[in-house]
């Protein structure tokens, strides 16, 4: 089923639409969501990994995976969703205002969005850092050998402020040449606007695999920031933050528990780990707590898969993926010496 898809831009986020969200939180967003019959969920224009489209229009990635796994934990049914294609410079507004009942958009988490945009964000579904991406031929090999250069970045974002950061600590006199669309962005690089782009790694390894010859360039060894991308819900909603925060982590806790979308059935029917038992609602109540039902955690993986699985399809070497392999980095499991972890769900 065709995922219902809407694109917001700036001029479209009214004052009628923040009084009538405002009136609207008198309300759990969780009744809202189930009286309207389907979850609002944000995501940005189409980026390889993370959100895309299909040839048949219909979205996909990790990012929409996690959206997936909201309304599949709500509604037992991961299609009963509208997948909002918003601005960047938007993104923020659309949420608080209450056009989105969550974002999951590959947005940074930092101190001053988690406290000034009244909004809460989720545990981090991807580790991330900021690099830049250079012509083979330049000869550039070091980001520190950019001195002087134009660099394409997109503005209103935290790349902006962390390429003028890094400009200003390394005495490279960077100029930014800054866009409203990344591919704006990535045509005027191509183009030979710019010397060099900057944005997170993983976008860029994405955007690469769709540039005319992606041999041609390559991403420079320095990391520049810290990006643990996030999704996000309004402050304000205790019981929909919990449902969000604790569906990602079903996704997670699956993976260490060794339950696939392929092996959940027999798993429920079969396993004798009450750890699995009670997270796929054999036992136990914890549904009671999140106002779900008690598959609730089964109908996620059932719909999407765990964490790796997710992963390796849509950022790793699957026939959707961007080739970003996952061993020894940030993004493996905290078994294997990465940051994924999810608290215990019992």
């Amino acid at each position: 089923m065709k995922l219902r898809t809407k694109i917001f831009a700036l001029a479209g986020l009214t004052a009628a639409m923040t009084m009538g969200a405002t009136g609207a939180f008198a309300q759990s967003t969780l009744d809202i969501v189930k009286e309207r019959g389907h979850l609002r969920c944000q995501v940005g224009q189409p980026s390889p990994g993370y959100y895309n489209l299909d040839s048949d229009g219909n979205w996909y990635g990790l990012d929409v995976s996690v959206c997936k796994a909201v309304a599949a934990a709500i509604f037992g049914d991961p299609s009963k969703l509208e997948i909002q294609s918003v601005s960047t410079q938007s993104r923020f507004t659309a949420l608080a205002n209450g056009e989105s009942d969550m974002l999951s958009r590959t947005a940074t988490w930092t101190l001053t969005r988690d406290t000034q945009l009244g909004l809460d964000f989720m545990p981090p579904n991807f580790y991330d850092g900021q690099g830049f991406t250079v012509r083979k031929d330049s000869g550039i090999t070091s980001a520190l050998e950019l001195a002087g250069a134009k660099v394409c970045v997109t503005t209103g974002t935290t790349t902006e402020l962390n390429l003028t950061d890094y400009s200003r600590s390394n005495n490279l006199n960077i100029s930014n040449v800054t866009f409203d669309d990344y591919t704006v962005r990535d045509d005027t690089y191509l183009n030979g606007g710019c010397d060099a782009v900057t944005g997170d790694k993983s976008s860029m390894a994405g955007n690469i695999s769709a540039f005319p010859v992606p041999e041609d360039h390559m991403i420079l060894p320095e990391t520049l920031s810290k990006e643990p991308l996030a999704s996000a819900v309004r402050q304000g909603d205790d019981a929909w933050a919990n449902i969000v925060r604790w569906s990602i982590f079903a996704l997670v806790n699956a993976e260490e528990l060794g339950i696939t979308q392929d092996n959940v059935d027999e798993m429920r029917e079969t396993a004798t780990d009450p750890n699995i038992l009670r997270m796929l609602g054999v036992e136990g109540n914890m549904h009671e707590g999140l106002g779900l039902d008690k598959d609730w955690a089964y109908n996620i993986i059932k719909s999407v898969g765990n964490y790796g699985e997710i992963y390796e399809a849509y950022m790793g070497s699957g026939p959707q993926g961007i080739g970003i392999a996952r061993e020894g980095t940030l993004n493996a499991l905290w078994t294997d010496g990465g940051l994924m972890y999810s608290p215990p769900m019992r």
